[in-house]
């Protein structure tokens, strides 16, 4: 089963850390990522269940999991926190999310090809059992949620004028 909330060891050790304060704030992780050589940035995407999250819930969630952080010290380096929504192109990271976002443009890759190709765009059309549903210009196909590498809406392409 891949891990979209959190993709490496210490990424998939933060989350432990954090995703328990995340959710007795009221809120869901939906994505976790600790990045950069240079300046290493830890990046928090929650939401509340249902959807959507203001400035105020961000900053709410980043000072408690901030005083986390410094009392535990998982990250040697410095670095900055930075705590957002999923935005308009979010991430989608469990499988209850292709059910949730059913109908909606999505863009899809696979930890592996799959008859020449590892990119799938298209309209999510749910889910079936383990597998993600989405309709591409050959139609419906079925992928596996265990191959997905990466999984995101991709609302703004649609927003885009000409």
């Amino acid at each position: 089963m891949p891990d979209l909330v959190a993709k490496t060891d210490l990424d998939r050790r933060l989350a432990g850390l954090v995703e328990p304060i995340i959710n007795e704030l009221g809120y869901s992780l939906v994505r976790l990522r600790f990045s950069g050589k240079v300046t290493k940035t830890l990046q928090i995407m929650a939401e509340r269940p249902g959807g959507g999250i203001n400035i105020d819930e961000c900053a709410e969630i980043s000072r408690e999991i901030s005083a986390l952080l410094d009392m535990e010290n998982p990250i040697k380096d410095a670095y900055v926190l930075e705590v957002s929504s999923p935005g308009i192109d979010r991430p989608l990271t469990r499988l209850e999310d292709f059910d949730a976002w059913k109908g909606c443009r999505a863009k899809l890759g696979t930890s592996f090809g799959i008859d020449g190709r590892k990119r799938f765009s298209g309209v999510l059309q749910g889910t079936s059992g383990d597998e993600v549903l989405i309709e591409i210009p050959e139609g419906t196909i079925g992928l596996k949620f265990a191959w997905l590498e990466e999984a995101r809406l991709a609302v703004a392409q649609e927003l885009e004028v000409d």
